[in-house]
């Protein structure tokens, strides 16, 4: 049985497939990842860290000059969004904390 045909699809599909190609196909993956994995309450840090993963292939498509400018425009405001919910959900520093050595008692 010979698979030629199979790997000449495979072949024309690696010639054809670009580095945008690439970057759509991995950001749609992340998100579908991110989607599943949000309702978890355990895995929390696991999204922070996906939905990071997600805003810099966003912003990499974004700056790409191949792509159309609608899908650029798209990509932009979709890498803040994601940025913004990324801010969202980082730990806060605590400020009580940061000054506490100039409090009596905590030397």
């Amino acid at each position: 049985m010979t698979y030629e045909p199979l790997t000449q699809a495979a072949a024309a599909t690696e010639r054809s497939s670009t580095q945008p190609d690439l970057l759509v196909s991995a950001v749609l993956h992340l998100m579908s990842h991110y989607s599943v994995n949000a309702n978890a309450a355990d895995k929390d840090q696991a999204c922070l860290k996906l939905a990071a993963v997600i805003e810099r292939h966003l912003k990499a498509l974004s700056e790409l000059p191949d792509l159309a400018p609608v899908v650029r425009a798209t990509c932009q405001q979709l890498s803040e969004q994601w940025a913004g919910l990324i801010d969202q959900h980082l730990p806060q520093p605590s400020k009580l904390k940061r000054f506490s050595w100039l409090t009596p008692g905590n030397a």
